[in-house]
């Protein structure tokens, strides 16, 4: 029985033109898992208001990142999937296949399964590059695999990896990211972790984002021997006007150098590929705004993707599995 690995992002429009992002954002901020407000109310805001408004603005953001291989998100995430598949084979594992998926755009989930799916493929398991579980990422990813299976008649063999944020490889692989980072770099006086936000609704009825984005980040931490003072939780990206998860990476930046802090590393541990929130988000927009401050030095870590232990981490808790 032939098997299947597929690592799942969230995806990213298909280019930086303001079409392509208003059709991305469409299809992401329609589901419920990630937008909770009733439809009917819901909906024809994000259509007649948001939508219009909010797509020329990130075509804008996506232009100054774009490559020549299209999405940086994109291109990363198909490159894992590449670099998995050798090093599973290299492993003996020489049936898997490995393949890629969005949660929103292309390649679909669901496409990618039937299509494999027609190659033989019957076993499969989906990983989430998701470390940190939240329902408005993992649990889309699980929305659209059940809604999958209803519409099939021989339902295939899935498993999903539903977090790994508490992996000792997981973690042990961020520390040396930071430690090699700091090598070739120079160290700042604060190693920030800023974690995608989510509201803070969805954690106060029970999504347990932030105590795995907590667990993660302190150990990290501890890998790192740092004390309390030298490292600091914060949360990006929000939107709306609800309470997200605090504090907010941008009012904590702008805070620092009043306090004497004028160095900072920052390292974004909920994204296993660099993308929008990262390359413009955090390397541009928080620089600015921590350098318009009174900081002096600010250093981006980079996301985990391609790394030799990155892909290591993937292939374990692939042969963990022994599906």
């Amino acid at each position: 029985m032939k098997r299947a690995v597929i690592l799942v992002n969230l995806g990213s429009p298909v280019a930086p033109e303001p079409a392509a992002v208003r059709q991305f954002l469409n299809q992401f901020l329609s589901d419920p898992r990630v937008v909770e407000i009733p439809r009917v109310v819901w909906l024809p805001l994000l259509r007649g208001i948001i939508l219009p408004l909010r797509s020329r603005r990130v075509a804008k953001l996506y232009h100054e990142i774009w490559t020549a291989d299209g999405s940086p998100l994109a291109a990363m995430t198909r490159r894992q999937a590449e670099l998995l598949e050798t090093a599973m084979h290299q492993a003996g594992a020489e049936d898997i296949v490995v393949r890629h998926a969005m949660t929103y755009g292309e390649p679909s989930l669901p496409g990618t399964i039937r299509e494999l799916r027609s190659r033989g493929v019957e076993k499969f398991l989906v990983l989430p590059l998701y470390p940190q579980y939240s329902g408005t990422t993992t649990g889309a990813v699980y929305d659209q695999l059940a809604q999958l299976v209803v519409a099939t008649r021989y339902v295939p063999d899935i498993r999903v990896i539903r977090e790994y944020c508490h992996r000792a490889d997981y973690v042990s692989a961020l520390a040396a990211s930071v430690r090699e980072h700091r090598e070739q770099h120079g160290a700042g006086d604060l190693l920030l972790f800023s974690f995608h936000g989510i509201p803070k609704a969805c954690v106060d009825k029970g999504d347990p984002y932030y105590e795995h984005c907590a667990f993660t980040a302190s150990a990290v931490a501890d890998a790192l021997g740092l004390a309390e003072s030298q490292w600091r939780l914060c949360f990006q990206s929000r939107f709306g006007r609800a309470e997200w998860l605090q504090p907010y990476t941008d009012e904590v930046l702008a805070s620092l150098p009043v306090q004497g802090i004028k160095r900072v590393d920052v390292i974004c541990p909920a994204f296993a590929a660099d993308c929008l929130e990262t390359l413009e988000e955090i390397e541009q927009g928080s620089r600015e705004k921590f350098i318009e401050a009174g900081g002096e030095y600010f250093s981006r870590i980079p996301c985990l993707n391609d790394r030799p232990d990155h892909v290591a981490l993937l292939r374990q808790i692939v042969m963990d599995q022994a599906f």
